[in-house]
């Protein structure tokens, strides 16, 4: 009998325990996100594509974005703060976003329309958890998907192209052939025949964003057949394209060999010295604020307002498109025909186009 009322009695006991631990775990659960973080303790990380933060392009921008946003909120880098994880390769990018997953961010940006396929599945897979995709639209309730209007760079930094070249021959090195990297070179196509009609553009792929050596031998191909401008869209793989127009610039100090940067001010990737003289072979470049619209879409996460299943475009009216601010190399005519089209873009008088087709619309060879 005492057997039985001891029994009855460590009954209760488990039950009440039991009850209160429910009662508890409610109330941390008011205090959780739906990704299992405490809201006071925001947490951010990305996925680079195989660029690499380092690319002084695409994937260093939205770095640089994140570590302001870092900087500004307190947070340290790490896991619990804000970090990163460079991929090698394609193959890496399902398993590294599925590796933040489980470090448990608030939010996940995977950078570059690479990691697209990727993105899709893991946000499928892991319905509480945040994403956010550069370059490319994901269409699912917790991915927010953040594009650019590359188009409008390209045609601004090709009014400079099509008015400084003085063999009116110029060149564009893309990274992949794709729907994307076609925007920066269409783009870039209308800006230079809109001032310069009897232009000659080549256009050539190197296949990777990451080869810089295939950067470096296309653009000593296309600097030996006279054209003296290139603008480069291929992330690690422009940094062979500054190789080659230094090293050419080093040989014959006095010649025109110019390159025009993208995603970044990349005048610093331009300099060089020979004979104790400085010089710079950036013209210009097409910035795209990738790392404005990281700090943004963080920002607003942070606030508990995160853009789950939207697109956020990024153009000349949202300052997240323009030319860099290094301008030494850039001629009062040049500028000045910038701001014309700047604003004729703007108005929408001037049409930039992002596709081939759209470019022979518009009465463009």
């Amino acid at each position: 009998m005492k057997k039985r009322k001891l029994g009855l009695a460590l009954s209760l006991v488990l039950a009440a325990g039991t009850l209160l631990g429910a009662c508890g775990n409610s109330e941390n659960d008011d205090k959780e996100s739906s990704n299992g973080k405490d809201k006071d303790n925001f947490t951010v990380s990305m996925v680079t594509d195989i660029g690499g933060i380092d690319d002084k392009s695409f994937n260093q921008s939205a770095w640089e974005g994140l570590q302001a946003f870092g900087k500004d909120n307190g947070l340290e880098k790490g896991k619990d703060g804000y970090n990163y994880i460079q991929s090698k390769s394609d193959s890496e990018y399902t398993t590294n976003l599925n590796t933040l997953v489980k470090e448990n961010y608030n939010i996940i940006y995977a950078i570059g329309y690479a990691l697209a396929e990727s993105v899709d599945e893991v946000a499928t897979q892991r319905p509480k958890s945040q994403f956010a995709i550069v370059d490319s639209v994901v269409k699912q309730d917790n991915v927010a998907s953040i594009v650019f209007k590359e188009q409008q760079g390209s045609f601004l930094v090709g009014v400079i192209a099509g008015l400084q070249t003085k063999s009116d021959k110029v060149g564009f090195i893309g990274g992949v052939d794709s729907e994307l990297i076609k925007k920066f070179e269409v783009g870039f196509k209308a800006g230079v025949l809109s001032v310069n009609p009897d232009a000659k553009i080549t256009a050539q792929y190197a296949g990777s964003f990451g080869d810089a050596a295939k950067g470096q031998q296309i653009a000593n191909n296309m600097y030996s057949s006279g054209i003296d401008i290139i603008y480069q869209a291929a992330g690690g793989t422009g940094n062979g394209v500054f190789t080659s127009a230094k090293e050419l610039k080093k040989k014959e100090p006095k010649k025109d060999i110019w390159v025009i940067g993208v995603d970044r001010d990349q005048k610093e990737e331009g300099a060089l010295k020979v004979d104790g003289k400085d010089y710079n072979v950036t013209l210009t470049s097409m910035v795209k604020r990738v790392d404005v619209a990281v700090q943004d879409l963080a920002k607003k996460t942070k606030e508990g307002k995160f853009p789950g299943g939207e697109t956020i475009e990024y153009g000349l009216e949202e300052n997240g498109i323009m030319i860099s601010e290094s301008q030494e190399n850039v001629t009062e005519e040049s500028l000045k025909a910038v701001n014309e089209y700047v604003e004729k873009i703007k108005s929408g008088e001037q049409k930039t186009p992002g596709t081939e087709k759209e470019l022979k619309e518009l009465g463009f060879k």
